[in-house]
């Protein structure tokens, strides 16, 4: 079956953009393709900075014939409506059609067949649609046609297409079409500066052999795997190891269309700067990899640069040039560096109270003063020193206003830890400093000194608190405050520190710290006595909404380790159950009971009894809640099932608060002969009215009886 083989040349594609735009193209085209009838066998897409190239492989020569049914008039109706129907179809007489009955009679039906067209030109239809709709995130128009309506936009200007299509074992033919005057045929360029000149290709093999040959290598990955090989030998053989960056790597594999590998250097008085201010000047001004000492990890005073073309004086030149910048770059790192040093971080402190952090929740000044009452308040509860976490959350932001964060805002927090320890504060809280904002993603690493996790919890929980009380929560997918990630970061930071901890008493009283913020912002005119009032009103709901939040997030935490959501749902719906790390170990522990044979069948009939008590419920318009009657319990049965009840409520409470999970699952195992008897020998509703009553009771009991673990009716299944 054919090929196709599409390429775009322009002047540029900025290495941002192309993998999108290639992913786009392939997405674009192969919809359209399958759309048309055109089934393919397997399609991808490749960037360079001066080209996007699609090839979709087992392409069918022509679409497929198509048959259409239209059902018409019912036989026998009126002339017009015949005369209508077969203007619509395309008929000369009636007789053309069809007739099928149905269930409502006997129909008119017209069959009607179009031919498939051939691939080639339904392509030549495809590509400029295509080209012309490209969402690139910023386009342009360019020489005299773009003063024309409806001209061409392209991320820099377009130059040349190649379409071809055909089988491997003939020449392809060029796919001929119009896009706004560019040329579409079967040429393009090779390396900008090295093989700039035109050259035809027939299919895919071809065309990615012949750019190679004129120095271009088609393929990101293959480039990146160039670099990383090349920039590793070369660190190694001068004895040095390169610090590998993923994100870096991917961005000048985008820069290059032919790699080659250089090595420089910078003073050796730069390595006095911090490795990472180091780094991060050389990463963001020239996009080069730094080399540390394989012994010592330390930086060494060499980086890894990725020219696009093989000088004639082996990159000599290149190297020289990155060098001089960087030198100008890495002398402004230190001077900012050296500058910080002078001042004391909390000399930087009163100007956060000109800085304001929300327009609704108050300066910066304010904000570092809840997270310091928040991190004295944690601190006990998370085996901290008060004075420590007070001391750490106190100087924590103070980084924010200095030289080398104002430069380079991805070293926030690392660059406190540094001033901290330039300034001799105690090193738990220099670590606070740089730990607090930690997790910052699902691959971070989690705060585990004392001090640290306070810290990072009252500025995770401020930030949480506080737009809650300002209802600035996340909607859809927007979440500009990062409200998702700070609940996920406490979530962790709980979790793998085995914390015990009441969020909704923590989250309550930090509301009563927003209650007194909120208003004074708001220059609220109403009382105090009424604020203290709505405030009071408002912040218990607020809690627990914010719990309901959190519960959400646990469910995408635990779902990643393989727990059910509706488990969570089932122990989060017990009142009080702020305890996040006892929640997840119920969970864990429902979990395994509900795999064993018992746990299976005891949900079954604790969801019958609930199933029947909210059908009673409804149609009586009341609760069945309240301890059954003994002396109305008549058959065996349900005497037998109150009894076990009874035992096993206070066992499983009992095993609770001991926090023994495992033993209450095993002690409410122990119910399931009862509830099976119950329900094969005994009938709920009975004619006496008060046993009737009576026996509603007791499968309220076996509701209740379960709760002491989860809400059974919370679980799926």
């Amino acid at each position: 079956m054919p090929d196709l083989l599409l390429e775009l040349f322009s002047e540029e594609i900025p290495a941002r953009m192309q993998a999108r735009a290639a992913d786009d193209l392939r997405k674009m085209v192969t919809d359209r393709l399958v759309a048309a009838g055109l089934v393919y066998e397997g399609a991808k897409a490749f960037a360079t900075p001066r080209r996007l190239a699609l090839t979709v492989h087992g392409v069918p020569v022509q679409q497929p014939d198509l048959k259409e049914e239209r059902k018409g008039p019912k036989v026998g109706a009126p002339e017009q409506a015949i005369a209508g129907f077969l203007r619509a179809v395309g008929l000369a007489s009636i007789d053309q059609a069809k007739v099928q009955a149905d269930k409502k009679g006997d129909f008119y039906i017209a069959v009607t067949e179009k031919k498939g067209r051939p691939a080639i030109d339904v392509i030549a239809e495809i590509v400029p649609e295509v080209v012309r709709a490209f969402p690139w995130p910023k386009s342009m128009r360019w020489g005299a046609a773009s003063a024309k309506p409806g001209a061409l936009n392209w991320v820099r200007p377009l130059h040349s297409i190649i379409a071809t299509f055909g089988p491997e074992t003939e020449d392809p033919e060029i796919v001929r079409f119009d896009v706004d005057g560019v040329a579409v045929g079967n040429e393009t360029r090779g390396h900008r500066f090295m093989a700039p000149g035109a050259f035809t290709v027939k299919r895919f093999d071809d065309y990615v052999e012949k750019l190679h040959a004129a120095k271009v290598v088609l393929d990101p990955q293959r480039r990146a795997d160039i670099i990383l090989a090349d920039a590793k030998n070369l660190a190694f053989a001068q004895g040095y190891e390169l610090v590998e960056d993923e994100g870096l790597l991917a961005e000048v594999s985008g820069l290059v269309e032919w790699p080659v590998v250089l090595m420089g250097s910078f003073d050796q008085a730069f390595l006095a700067i911090p490795d990472e201010v180091i780094r991060a000047t050389i990463r963001a001004n020239q996009k080069c990899f730094v080399l540390r000492d394989p012994q010592t990890a330390k930086l060494v005073n060499k980086f890894i640069l990725i020219a696009n073309i093989e000088a004639t004086d082996h990159g000599a030149a290149i190297v020289a040039g990155n060098e001089r910048v960087i030198r100008a770059r890495l002398s402004d790192a230190k001077f900012f560096y050296e500058t910080d040093l002078k001042t004391r971080l909390e000399e930087r402190l009163p100007k956060f109270s000109q800085i304001v952090f929300h327009e609704k929740l108050g300066t910066q000044a304010e904000r570092i003063d809840r997270i310091v009452a928040l991190a004295g308040q944690l601190a006990p509860l998370v085996g901290a020193d008060v004075a420590k976490a007070e001391r750490a959350a106190q100087l924590c932001k103070a980084d924010l206003l200095t030289e080398v964060v104002g430069e380079f805002p991805e070293l926030q927090g690392l660059m406190g830890r540094y001033y901290a320890e330039a300034q001799n504060e105690d090193e738990a809280v220099a670590h606070a400093c740089e730990d607090h904002y930690k997790p910052k993603g699902p691959d971070d690493l989690v705060p585990a000194d004392p001090v640290s996790v306070a810290v990072a919890l009252a500025d995770k929980i401020d930030t949480l608190v506080g737009f809650w009380a300002i209802d600035e929560k996340p909607t859809g997918s927007k979440d500009p405050y990062a409200l998702r990630r700070a609940a996920l970061g406490v979530i962790r930071i709980v979790l793998d520190n085995a914390l015990r901890l009441r969020l909704l008493e923590i989250a309550a009283t930090h509301f009563g710290v927003m209650a007194g913020l909120v208003p004074a912002i708001h220059a609220l005119s109403e009382s105090k006595k009424d604020v203290d009032a709505r405030d009071k009103r408002g912040h218990d709901g607020a809690s627990g909404d914010l719990l309901s939040f959190f519960a959400d997030r646990l469910k995408v935490q635990l779902r990643e380790h393989g727990a059910r959501h509706d488990l969570v749902d089932a122990v989060f719906a017990l009142e009080g159950q702020d305890d996040l790390l006892m929640i997840v170990r119920r969970v864990e522990a429902l979990g395994k009971f509900l795999d064993t044979d018992d746990g299976k069948n005891l949900l079954a009939g604790v969801k019958r009894a609930s199933n029947i008590l909210g059908i009673e419920e409804k149609k009586d318009k009341r609760s069945y809640s309240g301890a059954p009657d003994a002396a109305l319990l008549v058959e065996p049965e349900e005497k037998a099932l109150a009894s076990a009840i009874a035992a096993a409520k206070a066992e499983a409470n009992a095993a609770v608060a001991k926090e023994d999970f495992a033993a209450a699952m095993s002690v409410l195992a122990k119910l399931r002969p009862a509830v099976d008897a119950f329900f094969d020998k005994v009938k709920v509703n009975a004619d006496d009215k008060a046993v009737r009553e009576n026996r509603l009771k007791l499968l309220n009991e076996i509701r209740e009886a379960t709760r002491a673990v989860a809400d059974f009716s919370r679980i799926e299944g």
